[in-house]
């Protein structure tokens, strides 16, 4: 026997390739050997970035006496949550549902059969704080599993029982209207957070998806309230420590209130997501400062996220070696006044520190400081920032970075190509519009391959062995669609297309619900139906944004249908828990305004399509493009000609189109520019 991880492209279950434990991955053959060998299963679930998986990894899976003892009594399965979202949801319901909490790393034991009996996340390797060591669980459950079998068959049975009986309904009668989006914004501001923005307490997650249904209804309905929650919110996470201020980039959440320390890895949804609230914001109010975040943004996921093949890596790590070889969470990010002074000098350094908020007794660990701009410094001299902030730049390129997995995951992608895109084309930077249609070619040429289905993840441009779950369907096509609507490339329109096709015949239900594994999916013991959005729009509300975009384009009923049955479980949700269905909200405001379908005869790029792509009317879409062949790329483009020979926007919703213009400040007006 040996350890089987090496033959993954999962960078998590390669980093466990050298494990003394023999791994198994998620496979029927490892539930076989189970069977054979009459022993249970152990489920480790991780991913590459996680702090507390190193953790447990380094005292317990690198331990050669735990790794005999698990060896001896188990067969241990390593999945990597982010390769199969499935497996996670399903197990991670039942650990939430019998011990009120769930988190990485996640430890559950299940029968040959796959069903749960015991569970928990993090072991420490000796006993403390009430917590059983990880040995005396191991210990605990192999007796519970020689001596009562029985029992072990029971719980597992009832928690099988249990899941299966969760099964959702679509979520009410019809599509979310006024009443429920604004009772969601009520619901908002109960929670917002009015000194330091943000929503709820600590830990603080940025809340990307409830910002841009917030500044979506401020388009719709001119409420300054929910402007200002989303202004707010966004000025106080640019200026804290969960912000890079070095180099750009959001970091995971904020462990306080205030967004001082950050948990610092950097993951590529959060960083998809804010690029491209910030952005929507500047084409809101014109503020200089999400301008500055939406391209610090874009440029952070390029150069640090980019891989060879043109995809976008998922994660960068917490962790890095500090000055003295420890591996430690934060170590390439804090900064010491001492540390300061030895790349600024005194003067300089005296500045930064007041500038970047660095004291004396620190604001994290060890006397370090994470920088932020706590803002009490009065005016600045912005010559001398810049000068500052590149020379404390080059010499944290010195220190050991953070590790990055590299895997290449379809909807995290779809969303960067999306952020990419438009911050692109809104800034004049062809060059972030070019990365974006070399991730999204990535994506066709890999990741549907020859299979014409989507595969979940990629690595050095070798596809995975995981199908593509609902998320990636949904984000995908959004990130198509709006490369579609900036290069004028009907291309990108037809493969969302093709996607949405297939969310249509493999992951639709009765009523409009939506599954998050298709049809032909590997069987759980559970299906997972997730609508909740959480650090990424749910594959429900994602695959209901695209298709109801995919329809404005090509005025397919089928695909409005689906998406109006799909948003019925926004109508059951917004209105009672607003911060977790944000994308599904910012959905509903399209659908309440539309969305306004706006065809531009005209060159891409040229003055009416530039103007057509930053108005704010809530989801709009846009087909620009000129000549006798526009209309087969874009349906929208069909007899649709210019007006005395000069570029002309039509504006339509609701199937009433205004008069064409061929002014570019009338078209600003009618889509709320």
């Amino acid at each position: 026997m040996a350890n089987r991880l090496a033959q993954t492209t999962s960078p998590y279950l390669l980093q466990h390739a050298d494990n003394p434990v023999d791994w198994w991955p998620w496979s029927p053959e490892a539930f076989e050997e189970a069977r054979k060998r009459d022993v249970p299963v152990l489920l480790s679930v991780g991913y590459a970035s996680c702090h507390w998986c190193h953790v447990m990894a380094h005292e317990s899976f690198e331990d050669e006496t735990v790794a005999a003892y698990l060896n001896a009594h188990f067969v241990p399965v390593k999945v990597d949550r982010e390769e199969r979202p499935d497996v996670d949801a399903v197990y991670m319901e039942a650990v939430q549902a019998a011990t009120g909490h769930g988190g990485w790393p996640m430890t559950v034991f299940l029968t040959a059969d796959a069903e749960p009996f015991y569970f928990g996340t993090y072991f420490p390797p000796e006993a403390r704080h009430g917590s059983p060591s990880f040995q005396q669980v191991l210990e605990g459950v192999a007796a519970a599993w020689t001596d009562r079998r029985e029992e072990v068959a029971e719980v597992a049975g009832r928690i099988v029982a249990d899941l299966a009986g969760r099964s959702l309904v679509h979520g009410g009668d019809g599509v979310p209207g006024e009443q429920e989006t604004a009772q969601a914004l009520l619901g908002l501001t109960r929670e917002y957070d009015e000194q330091h923005g943000g929503f709820g307490g600590a830990p603080k997650f940025p809340p990307a998806m409830a910002v841009e249904f917030l500044l979506r209804h401020y388009a719709r309905t001119g409420s300054e309230g929910a402007l200002q929650m989303a202004a707010d919110t966004c000025s106080a996470m640019a200026r804290g420590g969960i912000y890079d201020q070095l180099g750009g980039g959001f970091a995971r959440y904020s462990v306080d209130r205030e967004w001082v320390v950050p948990h610092f890895e950097k993951m590529l949804y959060d960083n998809a997501l804010l690029c491209r609230v910030y952005a929507h914001l500047w084409r809101t109010t014109g503020s200089d400062e999400a301008r500055r975040i939406a391209l610090e943004t874009a440029d952070f996921m390029v150069r640090e996220l980019r891989t060879a093949e043109g995809g976008f890596a998922s994660a960068l790590d917490a962790d890095s070696e500090d000055a003295d070889g420890r591996h430690v969470e934060g170590a390439f990010y804090v900064w010491t006044p001492g540390q300061l002074r030895e790349v600024l000098g005194e003067d300089d350094a005296a500045f930064a520190a007041a500038y970047f908020g660095v004291t004396e007794e620190g604001t994290f660990e060890e006397g370090a400081s994470v920088l932020r701009l706590p803002g009490d410094t009065g005016p600045v001299d912005a010559a001398r920032v810049a000068d500052v902030r590149a020379r404390l730049l080059a010499a944290r390129a010195e220190r050991p970075r953070p590790g990055r997995d590299d895997k290449v995951v379809a909807a995290w992608n779809g969303l960067a190509i999306a952020a990419l895109a438009e911050t692109g084309a809104y800034f004049d930077r062809p060059d972030l519009v070019e990365r974006a249609t070399e991730a999204a070619d990535l994506l066709v040429r890999v990741h549907l391959g020859e299979v014409a289905r989507l595969t979940r993840t990629s690595k050095d441009g070798r596809a995975g062995d995981n199908a593509g779950v609902l998320e990636d369907y949904g984000d995908v096509a959004e990130g198509f669609l709006a490369l579609a609507a900036v290069t004028g490339e009907g291309a990108w329109l037809e493969f969302a297309g093709f996607l949405l096709d297939i969310v249509l015949e493999q992951f639709t239900g009765e009523g409009g619900q939506l599954y998050d594994t298709a049809h032909d999916a590997e069987q759980l013991i559970r299906r997972p139906q997730d609508p909740t959005d959480s650090a990424t729009p749910s594959g429900w509300t994602a695959a209901a944004g695209a298709l109801l975009s995919y329809a404005a384009y090509t005025g397919s009923e089928a695909h409005r249908t689906a998406a109006e049955g799909a948003l019925g479980v926004v109508k059951a949700l917004g209105p009672r828990v607003p911060r977790f269905v944000g994308w599904g909200l910012a959905v509903a405001e399209t659908l309440l305004d539309g969305p306004r379908e706006v065809a531009v005869a005209g060159p891409v790029g040229g003055e009416l399509h530039r103007t057509a792509l930053l108005g704010r009317a809530p989801g709009a879409v846009v087909a620009a493009g000129e000549g006798p062949g526009a209309g087969a790329e874009f349906p929208l483009l069909v007899d649709r000609p210019q007006v005395g020979g000069e570029p002309t926007a039509y504006v339509c919703r609701h199937f009433v189109c205004d008069a064409p213009t061929t002014d570019a400040a009338e078209l600003a007006t009618k889509l709320g520019g």
